[in-house]
């Protein structure tokens, strides 16, 4: 199943995806719902990103090639990063390159949607608590990286985690393709296959230090090929069995 969250007539509300027909949801999707008839086409609605975390977990490094690109050994434990919730934009919206920022550059990965509250997961329980995966652009401002000697302002600009289309229940994450193109030249390759820590290792390393909620955002890390954005730039993530999302870029004054 294919859940999405958008707004139609100044109403927010989540519905499922079947082809380009929206139906809707009763009940909660984190518990018990209940699928009803189409209420709308794709083209009437805005979509929004599918959830609203507490908090965003991401994976700085889990691909090997991305991990030579930077020189950098292959870690013992997951690395990870945290992300503000006010980076989050839907499919569609527009990313905003700040004028503090000269080198942004995009992320495509695999999101993790916590679907039941949790902590000291077990990995073989991580399913348990997954409602399902979408697909993330985890953007950061290299630049600002480095000057502030942190990540933390440089992942966090507003529209800096563009989210969606859809939350995919049905997949399994071990085989699946994703790919990230600017203007249609695909700049990043990768199989969830190759990532160094899994996504049930990485929620039990994770949730052994923080209570997840459901709702929460782990991003899994992106593959090498990262490059600067430019204004007029359209950025795509894929990853196969969840879909595409696309994200036009500008320049803030």
């Amino acid at each position: 199943m294919y859940l999405v969250r958008y707004e139609k007539d100044l109403a927010v509300q989540y519905g499922y995806l079947e082809g380009e027909t929206i139906g809707s949801v009763t009940g909660d999707i984190f518990g018990d719902f209940i699928r009803g008839g189409p209420v709308a086409h794709l083209g009437e609605v805005t979509l929004l990103p599918p959830v609203t975390p507490s908090k965003i977990i991401a994976v700085t490094h889990n691909f090997a090639g991305r991990l030579r690109d930077l020189g950098l050994p292959r870690p013992d434990l997951p690395p990870l990063r945290l992300k503000a919730p006010n980076a989050l934009i839907g499919a569609g919206e527009t990313v905003r390159l700040p004028a503090t920022a000269q080198d942004v550059q995009p992320g495509a990965c695999l999101a993790v949607v916590i679907g039941r509250r949790g902590r000291q997961i077990s990995p073989d329980e991580a399913d348990r608590h997954i409602l399902g995966f979408t697909c993330a652009n985890d953007l950061a401002a290299v630049d600002v990286a480095d000057l502030d000697g942190s990540w933390t302002r440089a992942v966090s600009f507003d529209t800096f985690l563009p989210l969606g289309p859809a939350i995919a229940t049905h997949i399994d994450p071990v085989e699946l393709v994703i790919s990230g193109s600017v203007n249609g030249v695909t700049r990043q390759l990768a199989s969830t296959h190759d990532m160094l820590f899994t996504v049930p290792q990485v929620v039990a390393f994770v949730s052994a230090a923080m209570t997840l909620d459901p709702g929460d955002l782990i991003l899994m890390g992106a593959p090498e090929g990262e490059q600067a954005l430019a204004a007029g730039d359209v950025l795509e993530v894929s990853i196969e069995s969840i879909g595409v999302l696309r994200n036009p870029v500008i320049a803030e004054p």
